[in-house]
C-alpha cells in the first residue's frame, strides 16, 4: 500500500497554528504529512506547539518556512519558493490553508 502525502500552504499567520495541528492529523490518519508557513512570519512556539512539532516529525512529517525567523525561533526546516515548488510534485494533496 501506497501512502499518500500531503502538504499544508500556510500564508496568513492566524491559521498557522491550526494548520500545523492538521498536518499532525493527517499524519495520525497514515498519511505523510506536511506544512509550509510561506513569507509568513509566526511568534515562538509554546511547549503544547512543540510536543506537536515534535509528534509530527516522529511520524515522518516536517513544517517548513521560507522566512528565516520561523526557523531560527521555531526550529522549522528551510525551504525555499523553488524547494517548495520541487516538494509539490512529490504530493498526492496540496491544500492552501487559510486563504482570505
Amino acid at each position: 500500500m501506497e501512502y499518500k502525502k500531503a502538504i499544508l500552504i500556510i500564508r496568513n499567520k492566524d491559521y498557522a497554528l491550526d494548520g500545523m495541528r492538521s498536518a499532525l492529523g493527517l499524519a495520525v490518519e497514515n498519511m505523510y504529512a506536511y506544512a509550509h508557513l510561506l513569507d509568513t512570519q509566526i511568534d515562538k512556539l509554546d511547549d503544547n506547539n512543540l510536543d506537536r512539532l515534535e509528534m509530527l516529525r516522529d511520524m515522518e512529517g516536517e513544517i517548513y518556512s521560507n522566512v528565516k525567523a520561523n526557523q531560527e525561533t521555531n526550529g522549522f526546516e528551510a525551504m525555499s519558493l523553488e524547494e517548495l515548488g520541487e516538494k509539490l510534485r512529490e504530493m498526492t494533496v496540496v491544500i492552501p490553508y487559510g486563504i482570505i
